[in-house]
């Protein structure tokens, strides 16, 4: 069994059942914080998940800009495996992702080993899960 993932009628990513739930299931979590996903179910087909595009990518942006902003070492690595595979599905998709390409916002305050992250990690991150993403 699988998922089905598509943004705007485009096919992004068809992932197993485990990893595709796990996915939908952070996008509720991450709603507080970033605002509506955009990720939807089809009516009778729970494996199917349509993605309105534009506000995905809204969605998709105010994580990774919370990402980069992060001082917080911990707060990052919790933010990043969901905030590469959501950045990856964007780019499939089309969409533009601002705050992936500008500089990181700078933290308000200091924590050691923290510091503001820069794109090259995220783009590691979202290289090696472009890779592991079957279409």
């Amino acid at each position: 069994m699988s998922q089905y993932f598509s943004i705007d009628g485009q096919d992004v990513w068809n992932p197993a059942n485990g990893p595709g739930t796990l996915f939908t299931r952070l996008a509720e979590a991450f709603v507080p914080v970033a605002g509506p996903s955009g990720i939807g179910v089809t009516p009778g087909d729970p494996d199917d998940h349509p993605i309105d595009g534009a506000a995905f990518a809204k969605f998709t942006d105010a994580l990774i800009a919370e990402y980069r902003a992060a001082s917080h070492p911990i707060q990052r690595a919790l933010l990043e495996g969901f905030v590469a595979t959501a950045a990856v599905l964007a780019r499939r998709g089309g969409l533009a992702l601002p705050a992936l390409d500008g500089p990181a916002a700078v933290p308000s305050r200091d924590i050691p080993g923290g510091g503001a992250a820069g794109p090259d990690r995220l783009l590691e991150l979202m290289a090696g899960h472009d890779r592991a993403m079957p279409l």
